[in-house]
């Protein structure tokens, strides 16, 4: 298909974001960036979300897998489930409970300021790398599909990119988020429906005879029984429900919209109507994946990986379904960026540099911080991107599961040593606490044949590290009384 047609559809796309990010900026201030004036409708964060939680590489990245490890992300989706339910009665109860703009306030009240500062940096570590590993994904996609035909260097597309999504977000923040998300949430899944319909009728099958077909190609198991395989069923839905207690419940980009809801009930309503969602739209995803190897051999295709879908999407499928797809894809590519960058200054502005507690600043002085802060961000993640592009890992996702076990583990640590304990740390410590357990990790990770045998480290190295985290902190912490149900700030 033209590559200037599919171009001319990507600026459609975007001037439509830039609509959207004018009506809802209007009369925006610094509150609004923050946390959306917590005056949020849940119905919309609640959807708008699914856009943020599965990205780009989820729209790439599973189905492609499906070739080597069957439905095994299946697994993963059922510990979804029991990590959204932590996340809705165990911690969004404790931050409406303190009235949080940044959710690691919650570490400075309980633990100390070193402990909040050790945690809001690994948020910021956290989400550097994930969100640019995710957008470097799509923008290679977009690069070798449209731009590189008319001779644009990969850095210059990123570079345009960013500056889209710094244009509509510059000004509302998480107020306008809130309904850009809503907005290419419903392009994404779009998208994806029609890829399923379109191939489905292409291959003449129905949905039962589609999964027969992949059950004698050996796509289709779900459940892996072998203790040793990293694959392995407890291991999986285990490394789920942490990943999602980590990456959504201890993640300000994700909370910042959770808690931008007016009431705790609307907003524990947001998070398991999410719930409900992400398991029916991942297992889609998945059943693509598939549906995506049935046709390549169809075709005789022999991509694989993240290369399959736009392989097949945009040079062997009608050219609506070449448009839809890129639609779809960018549609994946800015909740997952825009909401990253926005969270990202949110929390340096809050949790580094104090904003909320500078008085001498006026809400001019602080506006102009926040939006230099928001091009700096914008600047890091070009930086990042052009590494990704330069590393050119086959397989995105596992990239972002590995980081996420590393620098989310601390994170879980300190959170669950806040609530389940009452101790009260050596404040001071805990920066080396938190930088030790990913280290350990490093070293059980990189020579486990050596330490294990046969039996496989997989997604539950980020449970290993949060355990890790919270034995330091219990062995450098005394007996105290250190309320958790602290009063409001």
């Amino acid at each position: 298909m033209s590559a200037t047609l599919l171009f001319s559809f990507v600026i459609g796309y975007f001037l439509l974001l830039i609509g959207v990010a004018w009506y809802t900026s209007r009369n925006s201030n610094n509150e609004s960036f923050f946390i959306g004036n917590r005056n949020s409708n849940w119905m919309l964060v609640a959807f708008g979300m699914i856009g943020t939680s599965l990205s780009g590489v989820t729209f790439v990245s599973v189905p492609g897998g499906v070739g080597k490890e069957s439905f095994a992300y299946a697994q993963i989706v059922l510990g979804y489930v029991i990590g959204y339910i932590v996340i809705a009665y165990v911690l969004l109860p404790l931050y409406y409970r303190l009235n949080l703009t940044s959710i690691y306030n919650y570490l400075s009240k309980r633990l100390g300021v070193f402990s909040y500062k050790t945690g809001a940096s690994f948020f910021i570590l956290s989400r550097t790398l994930g969100a640019t590993a995710r957008l470097y994904l799509v923008v290679k996609i977009l690069q070798d599909a449209i731009l590189s035909s008319f001779g644009i260097p990969f850095w210059i597309t990123t570079l345009i990119i960013l500056i889209m999504i710094l244009i509509y977000t510059y000004e509302g923040g998480v107020k306008t988020i809130v309904f850009t998300d809503t907005l290419q949430t419903t392009f994404m899944l779009t998208g994806l429906v029609v890829c399923v319909v379109y191939i489905l009728q292409a291959m003449d099958m129905s949905f039962g005879s589609a999964l027969s077909a992949m059950d004698e190609k050996g796509y289709s198991k779900i459940f892996f029984t072998d203790p040793n395989s990293k694959l392995f069923f407890l291991k999986q839905i285990l490394a789920g429900a942490f990943i999602t207690i980590t990456m959504t419940g201890m993640d300000q980009e994700m909370m910042q919209k959770t808690i931008s809801v007016k009431t705790l009930k609307d907003s524990q309503k947001n998070i398991v109507t999410l719930s409900g969602i992400m398991v029916v739209v991942i297992m889609l995803f998945v059943f693509l994946g598939g549906l995506l190897y049935l046709y390549a051999a169809q075709q005789g295709v022999t991509a694989t990986g993240d290369k399959l879908f736009p392989e097949l999407a945009l040079h062997h499928m009608p050219p609506i379904v070449s448009v839809i797809f890129i639609i779809a894809l960018i549609s994946a590519l800015f909740p997952s960026a825009d909401g990253a960058i926005t969270a990202l200054t949110s929390s340096f502005c809050i949790d580094i540099l104090g904003m909320q507690r500078r008085m001498d600043w006026t809400e001019k002085q602080k506006k102009s911080i926040r939006q230099r802060v928001h091009l700096t961000v914008a600047f890091v993640f070009l930086i990042f991107v052009l590494i990704f592009y330069k590393v050119n890992n086959p397989s995105m996702i596992g990239v972002i599961l590995k980081v996420a076990a590393y620098t989310y583990g601390p994170l879980l640590g300190l959170f669950a040593f806040g609530i389940l304990t009452k101790r009260e740390v050596a404040d001071k410590w805990v920066p080396f606490v938190c930088i030790a357990s990913p280290l350990i990790c490093y070293i059980l990770d990189k020579f486990q044949k050596q330490i294990f045998g046969s039996f496989e480290l997989g997604l539950e190295l980020l449970i290993i590290n949060g355990t890790l985290t919270f034995l330091g902190l219990l062995l450098i912490s005394k007996k105290g009384d250190r309320a958790v149900n602290m009063v409001p700030n």
